[in-house]
């Protein structure tokens, strides 16, 4: 079994220092093994990448998150049957496989009800999935998928469902389905819930277990866990605590208001991650009834180090991000008591990103040890006689595979269903098991992430910050693309250089002092590039997520959805963003009227939606939660059939940079005629909404506007729904009905 936590530092448990309570991960580490030295990407999609293949990220062809694809053979998110995951090994050698929670390893272009799956967990050797395949969803109200199908939710947040334990009961019903008829086939899971990734939520009672318990900020936090570290043996005694990051505010010049906001931000985080343990001891206790627990191989790790993504001052929308908007510490002050509800989509600030990562610098997205040392556990009572023992040698997430393969007797297989196989890349860390003293078999391991670089060497590490060793030192932002001139003087005045074995936290740089070593290492991060397909550098972050992806269909600016259907997920959905569009939906509206969305796309983060309510037609913008905008019609509409229209026109120029979509002029028609008009001075510029789904028919989830309650399924008949990107004006609906058909 693989646990898989989310954006959990090296700081966060309590095993590893955290006053966060953590006693059933901590008693995997009691009865185990703790790895103090444990290293994956600095990102999820590409760790994860690693954890399944025992490749390394590149060679997975996922450099970079699955959504910030580009072209290049690194980085296209097309992980090839050439490098067979765990699943599909573990398959062909008689285990049950089964996946739960996260996925995130399909292109964004293929998680479509069109397919193709061959990359979803079933194409990838996985006999059953039930989870989300984005890279977070909302806890309340995930998009949820079953095998291949979506499906919804059993209950709703106010009867009180949350991700975490629906998992858990779906994990625990998978391997009872076969142990009842079958108590002998072994079984492996992959089970990553997508905790601790935002959103933060958590039903209050858990977060108020902390109440008070964070007070003393960031600061303080790094101090208490840097000392527990130090008593636990869980870092070396002459570890010094890296530095006060200079993109982190100083806590004891904080406001009151300040304090209070950022103090209840992570009494959230704490009680999310505490809640989260709670139900990974659920999943062990079902192991242990069915006595499973002693030989079953569990390995349990964080995919990067803390996420900074909530910027400074924290965030209840972290879709905001995405658009290059900031929240304000006085509107989060005024929903203070709603964070970790299903109403915010939260997110701490970076002062807690920091402290999450303790001892070490920096976080998630930077190969510096804040993003890339992360917490593992290995518990296999059956396997070994060690417990409660920490383990110093130097690893990698690619060695959980043929660590799992040499500890069940596997030999890694030449084909996989045909397919040649690539070597494994990864070396086994079973020789560690029962041997502290074992020198450890990974000697080099090269970094790259968003142009951020680093190559681990024999108890060395050279490191090159981008864009610098923080924002407020380099002047620049997350984000900036690297040319080619930049890259040359980075490689010539931008690397860092530290001795771990007497540096564990890197805080002395010796770049001056061993230049020869360091260039030494420069150029043997070259050849590890070269070998991996790790070039080009890329520095670009949000950027890539907007880059035009290759599609299973060929462009064009009309399609006709229909009601009943799967919801689309934004790659696959027109594209309606800062340009002239057009929704028409033709429907059979009954005698008494009809009410219900036509057509949606977003969440309670950020959306639109198109719907009749109380007989009136009505279009509406949720500008992440910053505004919300709406145009209603002035009459109602009457019964029968008709083609109710919504036209969008821009009157000015996006600024996405700045958060601002095109403002625009907006009309409501039936049958052509315009019933109500008016203006947007603002719309969202890049996305809609976190992991935004366009639905016919219905607002399922969280509702895009708080005027109604999710679903809110249309009452009437929906024959179909055209949005029209060509920027033509609507004209004569059944003309223009026969016109859209015949161009399809």
């Amino acid at each position: 079994m693989f646990i898989v936590l989310d954006d959990t530092g090296y700081g966060h448990l309590g095993c590893y220092g955290s006053p966060i309570k953590t006693p059933n991960i901590d008693s995997l580490a009691k009865n185990g093994l703790l790895y103090n030295n444990m290293h994956t990407t600095a990102l999820c999609s590409p760790t994860r990448s690693c954890i399944l293949t025992g490749r390394n990220h590149h060679s997975n062809h996922v450099g970079c998150l699955t959504n910030g694809s580009t072209g290049f053979p690194g980085f296209d998110g097309y992980m090839p049957f050439e490098n067979g995951t765990m699943a599909e090994i573990l398959k062909e050698n008689g285990y049950n496989t089964y996946c739960i929670g996260k996925w995130h390893l399909a292109p964004e272009e293929t998680m479509s009800a069109a397919g193709p799956y061959d990359r979803w967990p079933l194409g990838r050797g996985f006999e059953r999935y039930y989870g989300f395949l984005g890279g977070d969803t909302h806890q309340y109200y995930p998009e949820l998928v079953r095998d291949n199908t979506q499906t919804e939710p059993e209950k709703t947040p106010e009867e009180g469902y949350h991700l975490t334990p629906d998992l858990v009961d779906q994990a625990k019903s998978m391997i009872a389905d076969s142990k009842q008829i079958a108590p002998n086939k072994p079984f492996f899971m992959y089970f990553a819930p997508g905790a601790m990734h935002s959103p933060h939520h958590v039903p209050k009672e858990w977060a108020d277990k902390y109440k008070g318990k964070f007070d003393k900020g960031w600061d303080a936090y790094r101090k208490e866990v840097f000392e527990k570290q130090k008593k636990l043996g869980i870092i070396p005694k002459n570890t010094k605590l890296s530095r006060h990051d200079p993109d982190v505010q100083d806590w004891n010049k904080l406001s009151k208001k300040e304090k209070k906001v950022f103090a209840r931000m992570m009494e959230v985080f704490a009680g999310f991650l505490t809640h989260t343990d709670h139900y990974i001891g659920e999943l062990m206790d079902f192991l242990k009834k069915i006595g499973e627990y002693d030989n079953t191989l569990i390995m349990l790790i964080s995919d990067n180090g803390s996420s900074a993504e909530g910027g400074p001052t924290g965030s209840v929308n972290e879709c905001r991000f995405f658009n290059n908007l900031p929240d304000t510490v006085d509107e989060i002050y005024e929903k203070l008591d709603e964070i970790g509800g299903p109403e915010c989509f939260n997110h701490f600030p970076w002062g807690w990103t920091h402290a999450g990562n303790t001892p070490f610098r920096r976080w998630k997205r930077e190969t510096y040890r804040g993003g890339i040392s992360d917490p593992f556990i290995i518990h296999w009572p059956k396997g070994f006689k060690s417990k409660g023992k920490v383990r110093t040698q130097y690893t990698h997430a690619i060695d959980m595979v043929p660590t799992v393969l040499e500890a069940a007797g596997i030999d890694p297989p030449g084909s996989i269903k045909g397919i040649t196989q690539s070597p494994v890349e990864g070396v086994s860390l079973v020789s560690t098991f029962d041997n502290e003293k074992d020198s450890g078999k990974h000697v080099t391991q090269y970094f790259e992430m968003l142009g951020h670089r680093s190559i681990y060497h024999d108890g060395w590490r050279a490191v090159c910050p981008w864009p610098g060793t923080s924002f407020t030192e380099s002047g620049r932002k997350f984000g900036t693309p690297i040319d080619d001139k930049t890259l040359t003087e980075l490689d010539i005045k931008g690397w860092e250089l530290y001795n771990l074995k007497e540096d564990f936290a890197e805080t002395k740089d010796l770049a001056q002092k061993e230049k020869d070593r360091l260039i030494a290492m420069i150029g043997m991060w070259y050849i590890e590039a070269g070998k991996y397909n790790v070039l080009p550098v890329d520095g670009r972050g949000t950027q890539r997520i907007a880059e035009e992806r290759p599609q299973i269909a060929g462009p064009r600016s009309r399609y006709i959805l229909y009601s009943g259907t799967q919801a689309i997920p934004a790659n696959a959905a027109p594209k309606i963003l800062n340009r002239p569009y057009s929704i028409t939906a033709e429907v059979e509206i009954p005698k008494g009227g009809a009410d219900g969305v036509l057509l949606s796309m977003g969440g309670n983060d950020g959306g639109i939606t198109f719907y009749v309510q109380d007989g009136y037609l009505c279009y509406a913008m949720n500008y992440v939660t910053m505004d919300y905008f709406y145009v209603k019609s002035d009459k109602k509409i009457p019964d029968g059939h008709h083609f109710l229209s919504m036209e969008f026109k821009p009157t000015g120029k996006a600024d996405p940079m700045k958060g601002k979509g095109t403002p625009g002029d907006v009309k409501l028609m039936v049958d052509g005629k315009v019933i109500g008009k008016g203006k947007f001075p603002v719309t969202t510029p890049i996305r809609l909404g976190q992991g935004a789904q366009m639905q016919v028919g219905k607002d399922a989830g969280s509702s895009v506007i708080p005027d109604y309650k999710p679903p809110f399924s249309f009452s009437g008949k929906i024959n179909r729904v055209i949005v029209d990107v060509s920027g033509e004006e609507v004209a004569y609906y059944e003309s223009a009905m026969k016109i859209f058909l015949m161009k399809q």
